[in-house]
């Protein structure tokens, strides 16, 4: 029988917050328009299978098709003849699924309306999901290298590669305060940004194994304190 420990580590707590940062965002810009709705959010955190469905029938059924494109996008990506995260393509769909559809979508069930607000905010999100993928990848180079899985990490090589992780880990900060034009509040984020010096640091001194295991924790708890501080930013609207 597997311990808690084991049970625990199944959840994959280090990379929980690109699935719950999204929501948090794409609420934060429901709430800055006066449409926050507390059980939207919540089914949208839960948003596969019933949950899912119940969601697109108070909204729209369409809504079913991005479900099960973001399912399928899940299982492909290890799945299938021609995994596409075996062929550079896993930081791509992890944007559009992690950022651009949670996000927005988010925000569309709760307001009813597409926002272009919504659609910006699901760049930040978008980044650092990527992030987390991309130092998870970084550690695996030389596996992945020698099992034939042509991941972004092993298309880019090592160095390029740290590079890559530290801009996905920086460009959001960037992008908050250019939305700072439109909410203010949104500059919150800054509070994130020490957090952003343990991993940056690791990974540009050439981190390897299990210290990039730590980094890809650090660079969790980062997401979700720049989520936490972007989401207020958002909801704030002078």
């Amino acid at each position: 029988m597997a311990e808690p420990r084991e049970w625990l580590a199944g959840t994959r707590p280090r990379t929980l917050p690109a699935a719950v940062v999204p929501v948090l965002i794409g609420s934060g810009v429901a709430l800055g328009y006066g449409k926050f709705s507390w059980w939207r959010a919540l089914l949208a955190l839960f948003v596969a299978g019933v949950a899912g469905l119940a969601l697109a029938a108070v909204t729209s059924w369409w809504l079913v098709a991005v479900g099960a494109g973001c399912i399928a996008a899940a299982w492909f990506y290890t799945g299938g003849p021609k995994p596409y995260g075996y062929n550079g393509l896993g930081e791509v769909f992890v944007f559009l699924c992690f950022g651009v559809v949670a996000v927005a979508g988010t925000a569309y069930v709760q307001m009813r309306t597409p926002s272009w607000l919504a659609l910006a905010a699901s760049v930040p999100a978008g980044l650092l999901a990527c992030a987390l993928l991309m130092v998870n990848n970084l550690r695996d180079i030389g596996t992945d290298t020698l099992a034939g899985k042509r991941t972004l990490a092993v298309m880019l090589g090592d160095a390029r590669s740290r590079v890559a992780y530290v801009l996905t880990l920086m460009v959001p900060f960037g992008v908050a305060a250019l939305l700072a034009f439109f909410r203010p509040f949104t500059l919150l984020t800054a509070l994130a940004l020490p957090l952003a010096r343990l991993p940056v640091r690791s990974v540009r001194d050439g981190a390897s194994g299990p210290a990039l295991i730590k980094a890809l924790g650090q660079t969790g708890r980062l997401q979700l304190a720049f989520g936490i501080a972007f989401t207020i930013g958002l909801a704030i609207r002078l």
